[in-house]
């Protein structure tokens, strides 16, 4: 495989991983907005939190916008992609830290989400860098 193929197919499968993650932070998002029935307030105790809102507008506007945001770019072979994507890594992590300081490990959810975010760190560097990007996109 040359490197445009390679280039393309990183950019694509990355594209899918970034919107899986926004379609989870989405999810996730919405669960928690809409009262998080059934997940015990006590996870709060301790955290500037009384209820799952705030946490929960975070997950969804800053960490799905971002994940649904380089989801678009790198569908859209933009300038940014490589960038929009690294920083939603460091978003994700971002995120999961403070919540396993406050919350503690209470899912599944959590190292899955993490291993997904590693993954994404790792196929983004075999996305082209941004010249490239937009050179090949024009190409396809």
């Amino acid at each position: 495989m040359n490197k445009i193929t390679t280039g393309k197919i990183a950019r694509y499968t990355l594209g899918t991983l970034l919107a899986f993650l926004a379609l989870n932070a989405f999810g996730g998002g919405y669960y928690g907005i809409s009262g998080a029935e059934g997940v015990p307030l006590e996870h709060l105790d301790g955290s500037p939190f009384e209820n799952y809102l705030i946490p929960s507008l975070i997950l969804f506007i800053v960490v799905g916008g971002s994940a649904l945001f380089a989801s678009i770019a790198l569908f859209a072979g933009s300038k940014i992609a490589r960038t929009a994507s690294f920083a939603n890594v460091i978003i994700v992590f971002g995120w999961l830290s403070v919540q396993v300081a406050i919350i503690g490990y209470i899912s599944w959810m959590q190292p899955a989400t993490a291993s997904l975010s590693l993954i994404i760190l790792v196929v983004t560097f075999f996305v082209p860098k941004k010249s490239a990007i937009y050179k090949t996109s024009n190409n396809e």
